[in-house]
């Protein structure tokens, strides 16, 4: 009997689970998937997971996806998505090398008041790199990024400004004089 009645009782919740207008409606949407932000991206809607989520999008790989969710992002002032696109014009992702783009990009988010992206225009400043060279201007971005309390700020000030201390191995060849 008891088995009976709660079977009864569970016919009825799908017909609740309808929308207010019956017409079903989609139950459990995609939500924080990697395909909900692309859509999501397509139609121009802008959130703060969805820019987060352009993170993991670039780490997997999807660059040019990255890229879009990271432009519509930084349009709605999201200075982390500013950096990123830095990091992707910077270094050839999803488009080729731009250092141009990438030191624009920083200086949007300078301008804006992100400490990180203090930090990268002062390094573009003092490289040359994407704009033009101004070793105290740079260093000026530098010192701002440290007292609004960025550690590799600070770490570079204590190394009196020398540019290893925050430069990859790697990396060394972006930064070396230019033979032409």
């Amino acid at each position: 009997m008891r088995t009976i009645l709660l079977a009864l009782l569970a016919l009825p919740l799908p017909a609740l689970a309808q929308d207010e207008d019956g017409g079903g409606g989609t139950l459990n949407p995609e939500e924080l998937s990697l395909s909900r932000v692309l859509s999501d991206t397509d139609q121009g809607i802008v959130s703060m997971p969805n820019c987060a989520m352009g993170y993991m999008i670039t780490k997997s790989g999807r660059h040019a996806e990255a890229r879009e969710v990271f432009e519509l992002c930084a349009a709605a002032g999201y200075t982390g998505a500013m950096t990123w696109m830095s990091q992707l014009d910077d270094n050839g992702l999803g488009a080729p090398e731009d250092p141009a783009a990438a030191a624009e990009w920083d200086r949007m988010a300078a301008e804006a008041g992100d400490p990180v992206g203090l930090f990268n225009y002062g390094l573009d400043k003092m490289r040359g790199r994407g704009t033009a060279l101004d070793e105290a201007g740079g260093r000026a971005l530098i010192d701002r990024a440290a007292e609004a309390g960025l550690p590799t700020a600070k770490r570079l000030q204590e190394a009196e400004y020398d540019l290893d201390e925050v430069t990859p191995d790697a990396d060394n060849w972006k930064y070396g004089e230019r033979l032409f």
